[in-house]
């Protein structure tokens, strides 16, 4: 038994995507095998679909809400079907209309590759398609670079020599890349990098900035000279601003003039509502030229309220979390056709958050030719895989190593004890050794524990705040407005807080339960001892940790960190 959907034409570079990376994506993440062949008119293409029940609805769930629409839908059986069974979640299955699915073994004969004369085919369609949708658009620049005198007077041996000292800056085209340009030479200052544009330095001055942060340093001139960029560091690095000066400026040179674009021209996307309003809070602090920008995240409003703030504020920047920019576009309160800058902003935490489909399903409205600027604290092969999809030839910034490892501004110390000693250990701790000017992240594992923990410095009186996804958007963000704003020193958090929400003065991380993998741990840790800073972590580590002990004592390694000998012990039990 297998199901037959028959598609547009047009549609079916959408399914196969850049080197086949979409259809791909479908087999890996429904369990099912599909293959694209040619349909019975010119107009249309099949694709079958095989496997289990399903994993065949699945599958064909994830192409209609790629192709939007299907021509025709057929189940493919020889025997009647058994009797329909009941879907688990009480509703209609797939759909009123939708063919019924039996599960059958799969054969290792049913291999589901498109013959290369069909691929090949199809992907020359998509191309053609591309260049019949630029042709409608109005042109966009994406070149605004301006190399400063002394930048070009740079060798290339002061040049390597300065990435090196920028904290082993590495940059490169990405394996495979189509075709390649001179790499932009960094830049040292900001008057190097927007000399040339006076609106960006007086918003720079206001700030009081020094110098510009190594990522800073290569991803500017990189971005203006209009690459792709792949930007990978650790958090706290100054990412967000590497792309938000450069997007600044490239809304503002289109050629089109603003009031005649349809919808935003720059769109950045970001895991999580408490990062998409500081990526939004820290833009506000460069706008100039009347430029405009909206933040729309779930949990907060309803998508209305979004639609009808947008349709009033008519934005040339977006921000937003996929989910709630798929409800936008999905009732069409937000057009991406003018989108000519999009940045994908902790990819590696989109991905973890399991929002891969619904980032491809929104970027699918994008125009081909936009810029795309993908920033990671890691460089997994998911994320390398999504980056291949969006990115056309990519240069790929590196600061640091790519192994996982803490800033060397952040103290870190480990305390071996039993788990019901924790809380002892705490109340002794605050009451005792926090100065009074500490700020303080408590990062649990449960959001149980966090709201306990917040109970218990309640009836002891130690002013805190809490943090987890449980909470509503409103009490979420009035939390993290007093530990900014120095109401309360004491912030209790999940990991939620552990990545992309930015509080400049946390001079100590405690982790009272060790996170679920190492990754987290970094992240955690590298909430304090940004921007230069110094700052210290005391994790608590008991018995029930001991399988982080291993990946733990490599991150304490490469930190040159103190490592407790229990620590090693428990690696051998």
């Amino acid at each position: 038994m297998s199901t037959l959907l028959v598609i547009e034409s047009a549609m079916a570079g959408l399914v196969i995507g850049r080197g086949g990376a979409t259809i791909k994506s479908i087999q890996q993440d429904s369990g099912a095998m599909v293959k694209l062949t040619n349909g019975d008119t010119e107009d249309t293409r099949n694709v079958k679909i095989i496997g289990s029940e399903d994993s065949q609805r699945l599958a064909s769930d994830m192409i209609e809400k790629i192709v939007g629409k299907l021509v025709r839908s057929e189940t493919i059986s020889t025997p009647p079907p058994p009797p329909r069974r009941k879907p688990r979640d009480g509703g209609g299955g797939g759909g009123a209309g939708r063919p019924r699915l039996v599960k059958r073994a799969v054969s290792p004969e049913e291999k589901i590759n498109c013959s290369d004369d069909v691929w090949e085919e199809v992907l020359r369609e998509n191309r053609e398609k591309e260049l019949e949708l630029l042709k409608l658009l109005p042109p966009i620049k994406k070149d605004f670079y301006v190399e400063h005198s002394q930048v070009k007077a740079m060798s290339d041996e002061e040049v390597q020599s300065f990435r090196t000292a920028q904290n082993e800056i590495t940059v490169k085209y990405v394996d495979g890349a189509e075709y390649t340009r001179t790499i932009p030479k960094p830049v040292k200052t900001f008057e190097h990098a927007f000399s040339s544009y006076p609106d960006i330095m007086k918003v720079i001055k206001k700030q009081n900035f020094t110098t510009p942060s190594p990522i800073q340093c290569q991803a500017w001139p990189i971005i203006m000279s209009g690459h792709d960029l792949i930007a990978i560091a650790q958090t706290g690095t100054g990412k967000t601003l590497a792309y938000i000066l450069p997007a600044l400026i490239h809304l503002i040179q289109q050629p089109t003039p603003r009031n005649k674009r349809i919808g935003p021209s720059v769109l950045i996307l970001g895991p999580t509502r408490e990062l998409v309003l500081q990526i939004h809070d820290e833009i506000t602090k460069y706008l100039h030229n009347n430029i405009k920008v909206v933040c729309v995240y779930g949990g907060g409003v309803s998508a209305v309220t979004h639609q009808q703030l947008i349709q009033a504020k008519k934005p040339d920047i977006i921000v937003a979390t996929p989910g709630r920019l798929n409800d936008l576009v999905g009732i069409q309160a937000v057009k991406l056709d003018h989108v000519s800058y999009m940045v994908l902003d902790e990819a590696d935490r989109m991905l973890d958050m399991g929002f891969k489909n619904q980032i491809e399903l929104s970027l699918r409205h994008i125009r081909p030719d936009k810029q795309t600027i993908l920033t990671s604290a890691t460089w997994p092969v998911a994320v390398q895989n999504l980056a291949n999809y969006f990115a056309k030839n990519p240069l790929h910034i590196t600061v640091g190593s790519l192994d996982l490892s803490t800033v060397d501004t952040v103290t870190q110390k480990i305390i071996i004890l039993k788990e019901h000693q924790k809380e002892d250990w705490l109340d002794d701790f605050i009451s005792n050794y926090l100065s009074e000017d500490d700020k303080v992240i408590i990062f649990m594992r449960k959001k149980t524990s966090v709201d306990k923990m917040y109970e218990h410095f309640n009836s002891i009186n130690i002013e805190c705040r809490c943090i987890h996804g449980g909470r509503v958007q409103a009490d979420r963000e009035a939390s993290l407005a007093d530990i900014r704003n120095g109401v309360v020193s004491i912030l209790i958090a999940t990991d939620v807080a552990s990545r992309g929400i930015d509080i400049h003065d946390i001079s100590l991380v405690i982790n009272y339960d060790f996170p679920l993998n190492i990754e987290e741990y970094v992240h955690r840790v590298g909430r304090t001892g940004r921007a230069g800073k110094t700052g210290s972590a005391i994790t608590l580590f008991s018995q029930y940790d001991k399988l982080n002990a291993s990946p733990l004592i490599d991150v304490l390694k490469k930190s040159n960190q103190p490592i407790p000998p229990e620590l090693y012990k428990m690696t051998a039990q």
